[in-house]
């Protein structure tokens, strides 16, 4: 969908289907957008990015490209080897395919971890959020930060989404935890799995992962939010 929609394509749109049958579309000009379209929370959150910096789910580029700009090393990474292909075509210098779950010290260490576009979803599940935030604090500086955005899940009054929350408890999964796949044409991703976390959620899935909440920017009106965190001193 990326590859096409750079080659023209404007009406190229991806599928979200969630496993309870909830079907949304995703058009692709947020991928691609300047810095001055994106969110007023990713905007903010920018200024607090420093020094080497680890891009995950790098996407069209936007983040990379404009990390670039202002003079940081980046290292983009994305699962699919399109994406990559994009990424690359727009001149991102570093885009490499590798799933998050797979980033080890081969990339080498890194002052700043960005996840933005609602990707410190990539956490997956509370489990996996803790076995990689732990790998992370070894792959980072000791002045090594992770600048991220979520969605606060509880803000929506859409029955489906609530009807889904409660059945995650039912299950023992978090709230927010959702498993779907992406479709386009013909094509289909795995069923994966996907957080949201209110920012109360984050501060508890942090606790003995050796990382800590510095800050949270909020834009009014608006459930996305970025987080801004740092090692735990203690």
């Amino acid at each position: 969908m990326l590859l096409e929609h750079l080659e023209g394509n404007d009406r190229a749109e991806t599928i979200v289907e969630r496993d309870d049958g909830y079907i949304e579309s995703e058009p692709p000009a947020a991928y691609f957008s300047p810095f001055r379209h994106w969110f007023v929370v990713e905007r903010r959150a920018l200024r607090y990015v420093r020094g080497r910096v680890l891009d995950v789910g790098v996407g069209a580029g936007r983040v990379a490209l404009e990390l670039q700009r202002r003079g940081h090393v980046v290292v983009g990474i994305d699962v699919s080897p399109l994406v990559v292909q994009v990424a690359r075509r727009r001149g991102v210098r570093n885009a490499r395919v590798l799933a998050f779950e797979d980033v080890d010290d081969r990339l080498g260490r890194f002052d700043t971890v960005v996840m933005f576009m609602n990707n410190f979803g990539l956490f997956g599940s509370e489990a996996k959020a803790r076995r990689l935030l732990r790998r992370l604090h070894g792959l980072t500086t000791e002045r090594g930060r992770i600048v991220a955005t979520s969605s606060d899940h509880t803000k929506t009054t859409n029955p489906a989404h609530l009807a889904y929350r409660r059945r995650n408890r039912e299950r023992n999964r978090m709230p927010g935890q959702i498993r779907f796949r992406l479709r386009y044409r013909k094509l289909s991703t795995p069923w994966f799995d996907y957080l949201f976390v209110t920012p109360r959620e984050l501060e508890r899935l942090l606790r003995g992962t050796g990382w800590r909440v510095r800050r949270i920017i909020t834009a009014d009106g608006d459930n996305l939010y970025a987080v801004v965190i740092e090692k735990d001193a203690s």
